[in-house]
């Protein structure tokens, strides 16, 4: 009897997990597409746009 009920306990937590990720899906998916993560993702851009030195050969030097 006691296993009868300790499982029923499990899928109860289990269905009520799964009904709050239902929940917070569907809010997300209710929020501006503005905000930082938005619902369509976009590809990340390279962020390397250092130049190089041009010091030593605008200088001659060496």
């Amino acid at each position: 009897m006691t296993e009868n009920n300790e499982d029923t306990k499990k899928v109860n937590l289990a269905d009520a997990i799964r009904k709050k990720l239902e929940e917070k899906k569907q809010q997300s998916s209710g929020t501006k597409p503005g905000s930082f993560q938005g619902g369509a993702p976009h590809t990340m851009k390279s962020q390397n746009n250092k130049k190089p030195n041009n010091q030593r050969r605008r200088t001659g030097g060496s």
